[in-house]
């Protein structure tokens, strides 16, 4: 149940949910997304250019007010939601069989908690450990887990991320984040695996309980996402908030998305 009220220009919303209230202004979102642009600012992973948006052009005629033959702006868009910025996938992500993001995801607001971790070593590697999931949650058990890796540069808004080998979750970590009950896990890395990790997906498929990409095991969690390309300003501290995670309505394994805290 959702209760509103207007105080000094704030709109305040009450929830009830797993019964606990929570009260949180509606007024003041906290955006946790990327955007796409067709700037050279625009962060990239995966090996691929950057996205393209371009007017249509039909012989003579320009979708472009500007350039004076449209009275309206007609841009095409083409980008890859896994490789331009901030976007939510699902296990389709990574089965044999088509799953889409769109039906997968049905609720919107999650309980959620933003922790900051500073990925260890580990040979060439930097990781997430389970250890450092565990002692960042204290014992709690948020519908949403927001990572905030460090440090917490704000390159990571337009950074190339192709061939970099980020930091990423160890399966333990993945394992232990769906054993917490967590249903929807964010990060401000291109992906929870490692870059080149010969396919194995080690915690996409813990997290999603993905047992076989070829037939799908009945208890993989179809209803949990992964959304990846983040960031978590500075100015947003550690701690619990009401999330909401809204994508666009592609019939796609992963759809752009604009991830919005509020703070509790």
């Amino acid at each position: 149940m959702v209760k509103f009220g207007i105080n000094n220009f704030k709109v305040i919303a009450e929830i009830q949910h797993q019964k606990q209230t929570f009260k949180i202004d509606l007024s003041q979102p906290l955006d946790i997304s990327l955007p796409i642009s067709n700037t050279e600012q625009n962060p990239i992973a995966w090996y691929i250019e950057k996205p393209e948006i371009e007017p249509v052009r039909f012989g003579d005629w320009v979708g472009k007010v500007s350039e004076g033959s449209s009275s309206t702006n007609f841009n095409n868009i083409f980008f890859n939601p896994h490789g331009h910025g901030t976007h939510t996938e699902c296990l389709g992500h990574i089965t044999r069989d088509f799953y889409s993001i769109n039906q997968c995801l049905k609720q919107f607001f999650f309980t959620a908690e933003v922790i900051s971790v500073q990925p260890e070593a580990q040979g060439e590697d930097f990781v997430i450990t389970k250890a450092q999931i565990e002692n960042a949650l204290q014992g709690k058990s948020p519908e949403a887990i927001i990572i905030r890796t460090l440090p917490n540069s704000s390159d990571k808004t337009s950074k190339k991320y192709s061939n970099t080998n980020w930091p990423y979750l160890l399966e333990e970590a993945a394992t232990f984040i769906r054993g917490k009950g967590i249903q929807h896990l964010l990060i401000d890395l291109p992906s929870v695996d490692r870059e080149h990790d010969e396919g194995r997906l080690l915690a996409h498929k813990a997290f999603w309980n993905v047992k076989d990409v070829n037939h799908l095991n009945q208890d993989a969690r179809m209803s949990s996402t992964i959304t990846e390309l983040i960031f978590v300003d500075d100015t947003i501290d550690d701690g619990s908030y009401i999330l909401n995670l809204q994508i666009a309505s592609f019939e796609n394994d992963a759809s752009p998305s604009k991830p919005t805290l509020y703070k509790i």
